[in-house]
């Protein structure tokens, strides 16, 4: 009777000596460094994360639209309120829509308050290309 794979025991195969390099022994396992290596990569991320959002994402600049009026073919008025760290100054930059959603002017504008003051109240006349539908404030940063 001849052998046949159905006959033969399965174990692991058996190669030559020195013909397919060397073999590994299965190792065992480090979860432990694994999960170090992966808290100390969120760790620097949270890290980088916050340096970046206090440089950046400074949320006291707060630019609120009273009213936009006095629209017509060549600008909009923009009456707008921002706070402000106190006595502090910002630029805003305030853009004019048309109906169809287009932007068809905008401007930066520099506020600044007062000492003691953290609220100041604008109004700044947009130019514009076309008639707007609507002024707004997009957003405002510190200024410098």
């Amino acid at each position: 009777m001849t052998e046949t794979h159905a006959t033969v025991p399965s174990a692991a195969p058996v190669f030559p000596p020195g013909r397919y390099g060397r073999r590994r022994e299965p190792g065992r396992r480090r979860p432990a460094l694994s999960w170090a290596l992966v808290a100390v990569l969120i760790a620097g991320l949270v890290l980088a994360a916050t340096q970046l959002y206090q440089r950046y994402g400074d949320p006291e600049y707060r630019p609120e639209v009273i009213t936009y009026t006095d629209a017509s073919d060549t600008g909009v008025r923009v009456d707008f309120r921002v706070t402000v760290p106190e006595g502090g100054s910002a630029v805003c930059l305030v853009r004019a829509r048309s109906h169809a959603g287009v932007e068809v002017g905008h401007e930066e504008v520099t506020v600044t308050a007062s000492p003691g003051q953290r609220h100041v109240t604008a109004r700044h006349r947009v130019a514009t290309t076309e008639r707007p539908f609507i002024g707004e404030v997009v957003r405002c940063r510190p200024a410098g």
